[in-house]
């Protein structure tokens, strides 16, 4: 390990020295765009804090908010697909003292498997109320022992468990080698990669499981034992957020405890970035939704928060969330309906949290708020409650249609629709992008110059209004500029600045050289420590938070393109010329949408890049997808339609 950590080391020095004679901003730049991301979502979380605020002001105007709330949620998450028949299997029954469990498998899709476990208290010939249980991260999902002892709480105490096993969890992970085994590390690496596909369609990892869930309780309304006007629904950690995401979208639910997820959203991407792509919904800031909103659609019914003093879960987040909630409740005359219970422990669904929950679902399916206490619980191996052989879906059925087949099957179809693309297909992009290019003034500051045998190169910090800043290189030939070169490179613009040979041969074409590092780029690449590696991405929280205010790293890419291209034309020696853009890896998409947008761009070299969006469906495992990721680009066009409409103007390498 030891020598492995010594080259990395070395890489890393070798990398920051060779930037640091070029390097232009004199702050750490390296914070540039996560700086200004956060700000922007601050703006757009202070323009929601004065909504609700007005909302409070009485019981008309809050449910004006909620209702509005749960709009904006239902847009962002989209159109779902039709309901088929769920071909619901039984796959075994195990028998223990005061309730059975059945083994369940249903299709949310055709072809599209859901293993479950179902609850079921004694007594032939009653209804009794029933809870969806969600399961957080934990790699057994259903089979985890805390879940099981959940469950068993429930049915001993008169409740119906649903136990569903998310995706890439339990009996359902997605990505599986020749063996059937799991090619990712855990359930947050697969949901963070299946998150990326499916925003490139039009959807989402939520999306996705919100549907899985929907089936669901379509499926425990159905069975004999329930009473369909009693049902409630709990969930821990990432079952908390399935619990959030569900509960206001889904009217069926009458009672609710999300356990160990309420927080803020505005502080989490403060102090810890983005977490795993099945808690995030593209445009949430933009939308001016918080983690609160998400309850506050489920206002005014029973809602229990279950929340750890120590958890890793920012507790102040909590207390925040639930004071918001707090105020909604008593607007609306329900605040009996609301409660917060904190444990003196962590993270996860305890003892402590478990008869807790079981008391507030009785207290309001039962009307009894008896205090419920926990015994022994027996659980069994996880083998025992598996509904597949083999314990895994994608080895049971050959033919599964796991969520990476869906989103292609998505792409496919959108392919054949958008076959033609509009006449106007610069305005299009800009529509997708979401960018304008109005030609605003363009400050241009010199900070200094790194002087060369035989030439300067001058350091320029570049500014628009609205915008990031630029940290560039210029370099002028003497006499007349005859042509712009303008370089983007992946690994930033030192590696255009130490090539001598390259910047003369330019020089004696009597062509200038720029040199500019794109946003998250270069001198502001993000911190490698601040990106976990478990997401496959280097620059993932950016990437995140850039999605969740409205945006994304390619759009911001694009016009940052296009406001060097406003430098160009402001610049007297160099406004005449002709600009040609060469540009590699995860900057070229950018470079291409800019020269499709832009015809001031005469030509546009590409180099070491993918061919199609479409390839993060196909090879999700490849690293820094969320580099490319576009929300529903594949609803309008893909990396081959904008080749094709540059023509001539357009050479890959």
């Amino acid at each position: 390990m030891r020598p492995f950590l010594f080259t990395i080391t070395l890489l890393l020095t070798f990398l920051v020295h060779g930037q640091q004679p070029y390097k232009v901003f004199n702050w750490k730049s390296e914070y540039t765009l996560n700086t200004w991301l956060l700000r922007r979502m601050h703006e757009q979380y202070d323009e929601r804090r004065a909504t609700l605020q007005k909302a409070l002001a009485s019981p008309r105007s809050m449910q004006a908010y909620r209702d509005s709330c749960r709009q904006r949620y239902k847009k962002l998450v989209g159109s779902l697909p039709p309901k088929k028949d769920l071909n619901v299997q039984v796959r075994g029954i195990v028998l223990q003292q005061g309730y059975a469990i059945r083994k369940i498998i249903y299709e949310s899709l055709p072809g599209h498997h859901v293993t479950a476990s179902l609850y079921v208290p004694e007594g032939m010939g009653r209804k009794f109320p029933a809870v969806l249980l969600f399961c957080g991260h934990e790699p057994e999902a259903k089979a985890s022992v805390s879940y099981q002892q959940t469950a068993i709480l429930l049915a001993k105490n008169g409740i119906v468990a649903l136990v569903i096993d998310p995706i890439s969890q339990g009996e359902r992970h997605q990505l599986l080698d020749a063996a059937g085994n799991p090619l990712t590390r855990g359930g947050t690496t697969e949901h963070t990669l299946i998150n990326a596909a499916a925003n490139l369609t039009g959807s989402g990892a939520v999306a996705y499981e919100l549907w899985d869930n929907i089936r669901a309780l379509d499926y425990l309304v159905t069975r004999p034992e329930v009473d369909t006007e009693k049902i409630g629904c709990l969930g821990n950690s990432g079952g908390g957020t399935q619990t959030a995401y569900f509960i206001g979208f889904d009217d069926r639910i009458k009672v609710a405890a999300p356990c160990s997820y309420i927080a803020s959203r505005e502080r989490n991407f403060d102090l810890v970035g983005a977490n795993d792509g099945c808690q995030h919904v593209v445009g949430e800031g933009e939308a001016g939704l918080e983690i609160a909103d998400f309850l506050i659609m489920f206002s005014p019914k029973p809602l229990l928060i279950l929340a750890g003093r120590y958890d890793f879960v920012d507790y102040t987040g909590t207390l925040q969330a639930h004071d918001e909630l707090q105020k909604v409740y008593t607007t609306l005359q329900s605040a009996d309906k609301l409660k917060l219970f904190t444990a003196d422990d962590g993270h996860g669904i305890s003892k402590s949290k478990r008869e807790a929950a079981v008391t507030w679902f009785r207290k309001w399916l039962y009307n009894d708020d008896t205090p419920v206490t926990e015994g022994a619980a027996e659980t069994i191996p996880a083998e025992e409650l598996a509904c597949t052989p083999e314990g895994a879906v994608g080895k049971h059925f050959p033919e599964e249609l796991n969520d990476f087949k869906r989103a292609k099957l998505i792409a496919d179809s959108l392919k054949q629709r958008r076959s033609a693309l509009p006449k106007d297909l610069p305005a299009l992009v800009k529509q997708v992008l979401n960018i304008g290019t109005g030609k605003g003034k363009i400050e241009r500051e010199s900070v200094g110059a790194v002087n060369k045998e035989g030439y300067s190169i001058e350091k320029v910090i570049v500014r628009k209004a609205g915008q990031i800043p630029l940290p560039v290189l210029a370099v002028y030939p003497k006499g007349q500029v005859k042509g712009v070169s303008i370089w983007l490179h992946s690994k930033g613009k030192w590696k255009i600045a130490d090539s001598t040979v390259l910047i003369r041969k330019y020089l004696g074409q009597q062509q200038a050289v720029i040199m500019a590092d794109l946003s998250g780029a270069g001198e502001t690449a993000d911190p490698v420590a601040l990106n976990d590696p478990k997401y496959f991405n280097a620059e993932y929280r950016n990437a995140m938070l850039a999605l969740h205010i409205g945006t994304s790293l390619p759009a911001l890419r694009t016009q940052d393109v296009i406001t060097l291209l406003d430098l160009v034309a402001q610049d007297e020696k160099l406004k005449a010329a002709p600009v040609k853009v060469f540009a590699n890896g995860h900057l070229a998409s950018p470079a291409l949408q800019a020269a499709v947008i832009d015809p001031r761009i005469r030509e546009v070299q590409m180099s070491d890049t993918v061919s199609s969006f479409e390839e993060a469906i196909t090879d999700p495992l490849k690293k820094d997808w969320y580099s490319y990721v576009i929300p529903g680009v594949l609803q309008y066009y893909d990396i081959a339609d904008l080749q094709a409409a540059l023509k001539e103007r357009l050479k890959i390498f």
